[in-house]
């Protein structure tokens, strides 16, 4: 007979993932109930299989840094945006679900103000994603399928941008969303500047070369 298991019956350890292959929508949906919504643990799913990703410490500091970074210059930039962090992103009929680490509605803010529940039937997919230490094709094979135009990925001390052609993600040296600015250099220059004073002070001198710029 087959084994059936839990949820709680599995551990995934700090920056390990766990893969289950064959599930269905329905059985997928199950999943989601059984993880809730207080959870440290990521999704993705495309192609019929599942991934649980359980990050780290230094995973939650980098993508919050980072997140932090895309807020200041949006605010000091004047830009208005819809910050949707790691909301759960699925569609039945593409068959994805995914969780970003952060994402942003910039170009299609307004049509996403007071949003609690999104159906990907008629809203857009967020304008940018973020994710830390993704090793694994299940996670961008979702971003495609969800349409995110442009994709930030951070591993191994470097930013690596990412824009949608032909149906697929080419790696960019130039954000779409920031075309001005050194995104990459500036990302690996404040995680270093975070570990050294800490990550406000990091934060503070960014805004403030933000702000020397645009004087």
């Amino acid at each position: 007979m087959p084994l059936t298991l839990q949820f709680q019956q599995l551990d995934i350890p700090p920056g390990q993932r766990l893969l289950i292959h064959d599930l269905n929508w329905e059985e997928f949906e199950q999943f989601l109930i059984e993880l809730g919504e207080k959870r440290a643990s990521r999704i993705a799913y495309s192609h019929h299989t599942l991934e649980i990703r359980m990050p780290l410490p230094k995973h939650e500091r980098a993508k919050s840094l980072i997140g932090d970074m895309v807020k200041i210059l949006l605010e000091e930039l004047e830009i208005d945006c819809e910050c949707f962090g790691s909301t759960t992103f699925k569609r039945q009929k593409m068959g994805f679900g995914i969780e970003p680490d952060e994402c942003f509605y910039i170009e299609n803010h307004q049509q996403m103000i007071g949003k609690n529940k999104l159906d990907l039937a008629i809203d857009p997919p967020p304008d940018l994603a973020i994710e830390v230490d993704v090793t694994s094709k299940t996670q961008t094979d979702a971003y495609i399928r969800l349409g995110v135009p442009e994709l930030w990925i951070y591993g191994e001390k470097e930013l690596k941008m990412y824009g949608i052609e032909n149906g697929e993600y080419q790696q960019i040296q130039q954000s779409k969303v920031f075309p001005e600015f050194p995104i990459i250099d500036w990302v690996k220059e404040v995680l270093a500047r975070s570990y050294a004073i800490g990550r406000s002070p990091a934060l503070r001198e960014f805004r403030q070369q933000i702000r020397r710029l645009e004087n």
